[in-house]
């Protein structure tokens, strides 16, 4: 299992930011990414819009994953509609 770092950007809106903050926990759990720690990083503008959006609600995950289940969550993240924006980032141990 590899470190990754997964920033996500999602809907300001309250009731679409849990709901989809829910679904990618649900997503990495699903593949058997283990979540070690979730920073908010609150509100942000973002610097062009994004399925019609200005704003933004910053999340970063700090996940347990294997390399060869990062290209199916990435393609179950494609599919989640609420989830604007995301990146996963490989730590080197």
């Amino acid at each position: 299992m590899r470190k990754y770092e997964l920033m996500t950007i999602f809907p300001i809106e309250e009731d679409l930011s849990k709901a989809a903050q829910e679904s990618v926990r649900s997503i990495l759990g699903e593949f058997g990414a283990e979540i070690e720690s979730e920073t908010p990083y609150g509100d942000r503008e973002l610097c062009y819009e994004v399925k019609k959006r200005n704003k933004g609600r910053f999340v970063l995950f700090n996940i347990k994953s294997n390399p060869s289940k990062i290209i199916d969550i990435d393609r179950q993240f494609k599919l989640e509609q609420n989830l604007l924006k995301f990146m996963f980032v490989r730590i080197d141990d």
